[in-house]
């Protein structure tokens, strides 16, 4: 797998589309901390890591939300891909669709909202965008 946070952004999309409850991916710190953030801005019903007992690897574990039977993220896209890294200033964070939603950045103090970013005025690589 060359990209796993574009596969991490794929599984939770599809199983959004079959409305499925909860969903298993491989862990990896990176994307703990962005199913972290799913979980504080409310697109996710909650996580948990557990250690699979066959292989001794840990994997995520992501309850999905739902309104009315109605997938709570209408879109997830991968912005800053491995071919092509985007980097932002602080002054340059996109606001996605007036604040609905959120970008997701790596940055040099850990991965965060944009608006956590602008406010600690710290640029980064620009993961992805949800809504």
């Amino acid at each position: 797998m060359t990209d796993p946070i574009a596969d991490l952004l794929t599984r939770i999309r599809n199983a959004g589309m079959r409305r499925i409850e909860t969903i298993v991916v491989p862990h990896s710190n990176m994307k703990e901390k962005i199913v972290k953030i799913l979980a504080e801005e409310k697109f996710v019903s909650g996580y948990h890591v557990e250690t699979n007992k066959e292989n001794g690897f840990k994997e995520l574990h992501i309850d999905l939300r739902y309104s009315d039977k109605q997938f709570v993220i209408q879109k997830l896209t991968r912005i800053s891909k491995p071919g092509i890294r985007r980097y932002v200033s602080y002054d340059k964070i996109p606001r996605v669709l007036g604040g609905i939603g959120i970008c997701i950045l790596s940055t040099s103090r850990g991965v965060m909202t944009g608006g956590e970013a602008k406010k600690q005025k710290v640029g980064g690589e620009l993961l992805c965008i949800i809504y």
